[in-house]
């Protein structure tokens, strides 16, 4: 275009041509080829490692014992509640997730709170959750040593028996019977010497039925002591020579009884004690007129602590429980004392400014506030202990692995354990499976909630 008065023009540049979009729909194929190649090992992975072995679980508990020739439809399903050992199991699972979670949950709700008001709240905490550092099968091993019924090995009878030595004592002796006839008892009565002693007399208490390895290591050869006419001696002894003897007279090779219990009882009806010395003898001064009764007391023979049976089968399901609550509290700490942590102080600091006890605090607002926390660890530990099974075959002896089985011991056992039933292994399993999805729907809500 030109024209102006000067004579100049103006030419009009064209127009630059826009450059092409991309097209939506590429971009979107790439996006999509992008996820996809992220996801696929991930979706390999659980295909292989989840989807298959769920799917040929639930196929093969609809088969028999023979394998996939041998189709049974549901009759694995129905041996669930005919086979004792299975039904038990089922029934004591039940029991561990009425009791174990809940006490896994109170205990990890005391110890964070209780925790928050030491110094030393790192230290014990530490301790607490060191348990989980070490795998369950580990820590079964280490409470199956604790809980061995003999105290000089297994700690725990160890230490109810150093705390029931201060109360109670045991006898120098275990067992015996009267060496002849003029003494007269049991074990359980005390034995008495049948002839009654006046002062100045001595009385011979030989008892037999002691094996050598039972008298304490401190005897020595029995010996009669010389009585004075204010006196009453005695000796107690184990009347047994090796080479044969004569019963009732104390001879060579035959050792006294420390520390028995004698008792002296008078015609008035008052009694006296004395303990024997290391060869068995005793005196009893200052004795007047009169008949007295001796007699070896029945706390002589009182047994020495022989342990609690833990590994029995009327307390192993107990005893695991306690290995495994100590196992997960320190978790259930830690998770709740995140939490806490987390709270806001000042709606604890208004709750005491209107005049609230600690204990209000804590069951009013404490709690409440940590109701998603309690949770999470409560519906975490209802899946663990569906899911017990090593720490009960690392701490229940092989006799009473049946008195603590749960559904994943019977599992395991059914299939593996020396049955070889695969088809009822895998329709225990499927219904293991079936009660654990009601926790996951649980888990699933409260995280969409939260979101």
């Amino acid at each position: 275009m030109s024209g102006g008065a000067g004579g100049g023009s103006i030419t009009a540049e064209p127009a630059v041509a826009q450059a092409p979009l991309p097209d939506a729909g590429a971009r979107r194929s790439s996006t999509t080829l992008t996820a996809i190649a992220f996801l696929l090992p991930a979706a390999l992975f659980l295909g292989v490692w989840l989807l298959y072995p769920t799917i040929y679980t639930i196929v093969r508990s609809l088969f028999g014992r023979s394998g996939f020739g041998d189709f049974v439809g549901f009759d694995n399903y129905k041996q669930l509640w005919t086979n004792t050992l299975v039904r038990d199991s089922i029934v004591r699972t039940f029991v561990w997730l009425a009791i174990v979670p809940l006490i896994i949950t109170i205990f990890g709700l005391l110890f964070a709170v209780l925790t928050e008001r030491v110094r030393w709240s790192v230290a014990f905490k530490t301790i607490l959750f060191m348990p989980m550092a070490i795998s369950l099968f580990a820590t079964g091993v280490i409470w199956h040593v604790m809980y061995l019924k003999d105290p000089n090995q297994g700690a725990v009878n160890a230490a109810i028996g150093g705390v029931r030595s201060v109360f109670a004592s045991s006898g120098p002796v275990e067992d015996a019977q009267p060496s002849t006839a003029t003494v007269t008892g049991s074990k359980s009565r005390g034995f008495t010497l049948k002839t009654p002693l006046q002062a100045g007399q001595s009385a011979l208490i030989g008892l037999t039925g002691i094996p050598p390895d039972d008298l304490p290591a401190t005897a020595k050869q029995a010996k009669v002591p010389h009585a004075s006419n204010s006196e009453i001696t005695g000796v107690v002894w184990r009347d047994f020579s090796p080479g044969g003897g004569k019963p009732g007279k104390v001879e060579p090779l035959e050792l006294g009884i420390p520390g028995a219990t004698v008792e002296l009882k008078g015609s008035d009806g008052k009694t006296e004690s004395a303990t024997t010395g290391d060869d068995g003898s005793f005196t009893f001064d200052d004795v007047g007129s009169g008949r007295y009764t001796a007699s070896v007391s029945a706390s002589t023979f009182s047994s020495a602590f022989g342990g609690v049976s833990w590994l029995g089968s009327a307390l192993i399901t107990p005893a695991i429980m306690v290995a495994y609550i100590w196992v997960w509290a320190g978790f259930a700490m830690v998770v709740i004392g995140a939490g806490l942590a987390a709270m806001p102080r000042d709606v604890l600091e208004a709750a005491r400014t209107d005049g609230a006890t600690e204990w209000q605090v804590f069951r009013r607002v404490t709690v409440p506030l940590l109701a998603p926390v309690l949770s999470v660890v409560f519906i975490t530990m209802l899946i663990n202990v569906l899911k017990v099974f090593d720490i009960i075959v690392s701490i229940a002896p092989g006799s009473t692995q049946s008195d603590a089985s749960v559904i994943a011991v019977q599992m395991w056992r059914q299939s593996f354990g020396g049955v070889n039933d695969f088809g009822f292994g895998s329709a225990i399993a499927v219904f293991l499976f079936i009660l654990v999805i009601p926790m996951l729907m649980l888990n699933v809500r409260r995280f969409r909630r939260e979101g």
